[in-house]
């Protein structure tokens, strides 16, 4: 492992805490004593995701931070909060026990997540992976959505 900013192999850890299936270590470099933090995660069997046109790829959360980051743009949300959400998403999907997961299964796990963050986000991600024809539909989901 080498330092973000100089690339030195030199650093101390500061602090390490432990998460269902993670490890988080805040470290500094020796060399320059820049400050960061990594994660090491047990190694999940390969998940493969089915797209609608039938084609399989890999798993990938960072599509999904990704998507989330878009969509709470200008939100008072922070990188923890996201990370947070997007680990709940994987560990939920993972926990779906299967080789193969649906992106229609992948989705409405993302829905219900940012449901409970933002109701902002929660539209803006809804808008793109609903496809909306027309507002009417837009307005059903808002409906829908303010029942809960």
């Amino acid at each position: 492992m080498k330092c973000p900013k100089c690339q030195s192999e030199n650093f101390k850890v500061l602090d390490t805490r432990a998460s269902d299936d993670s490890v988080r270590r805040r470290r500094e470099c020796l060399s320059c004593g820049y400050r960061f933090t990594t994660y090491e995660r047990i190694e999940q069997p390969t998940l493969l995701v089915v797209k609608k046109d039938n084609t399989r790829e890999v798993f990938d959360r960072e599509k999904i931070t990704k998507g989330i980051v878009q969509s709470a743009q200008k939100r008072p949300i922070s990188s923890e909060k996201i990370e947070a959400v997007v680990e709940e998403i994987e560990q939920k999907v993972r926990a779906l026990g299967e080789n193969e997961v649906h992106t229609d299964q992948i989705g409405e796990i993302v829905m219900n997540a940012l449901a409970g963050l933002d109701e902002i986000t929660y539209v803006r991600f809804a808008s793109v992976y609903r496809s909306f024809k027309d507002v009417s539909e837009l307005e059903e989901l808002l409906k829908n959505f303010t029942k809960k």
